[in-house]
């Protein structure tokens, strides 16, 4: 049964993706993401992660998706019109994307993270330890993780303040 469901839950997962960057419309792409973001919170209950789980779900397709939503009719995005004749030239960019995608699977596969929990000492015994997966994970993300945390919350404020530069410069 868990297998199953790990099935219907990565299908899903990817389709949405794949959606989310190749439909035309900007609002029916962010639309797919949340959907995307449900399945990755599927796939994390399996995991028997149900912290993460949630602040996948809450988070993400929660607080996020509300951010792209208001950049998305901030910057007054039209949707894209697609015909036969441009597909050749997205052919010429999404190859290289796709190339570019799964050298990261590969990377990501050989990265010290993908090896959590066979030898590394962070398995089912030691998260019981921990108290369970929300202080296993607070003891990670501000111990060990603590500089990738905060730069990507400068990344997400350097994003927000760039989006609403863009769209008082057009209001102009």
């Amino acid at each position: 049964m868990e297998l199953v469901l790990f099935m219907c839950f990565a299908v899903i997962t990817v389709a949405s993706a794949a959606l989310v960057v190749w439909h035309p419309h900007p609002v029916k792409s962010a639309l797919f993401l949340i959907i995307t973001f449900f399945a990755m919170g599927g796939l994390y209950l399996l995991l028997e992660a149900e912290f993460i789980a949630l602040m996948q779900v809450l988070v993400y397709a929660g607080a996020v998706m509300v951010l792209f939503l208001f950049v998305i009719m901030l910057l007054n995005l039209k949707p894209r019109t697609t015909g036969r004749a441009e597909f050749r030239p997205r052919l010429k960019w999404s190859l290289p994307l796709v190339a570019i995608l799964f050298g990261a699977i590969a990377s990501v596969i050989h990265h010290p993270l993908s090896r959590l929990g066979r030898g590394t000492g962070e398995d089912a015994a030691w998260v019981a330890a921990q108290g369970g997966n929300v202080p296993a994970v607070g003891t990670l993300l501000f111990q060990q993780y603590l500089l990738p945390f905060e730069a990507t919350a400068v990344l997400l404020l350097v994003a927000v303040v760039g989006v609403i530069v863009l769209a008082k410069r057009e209001i102009k």
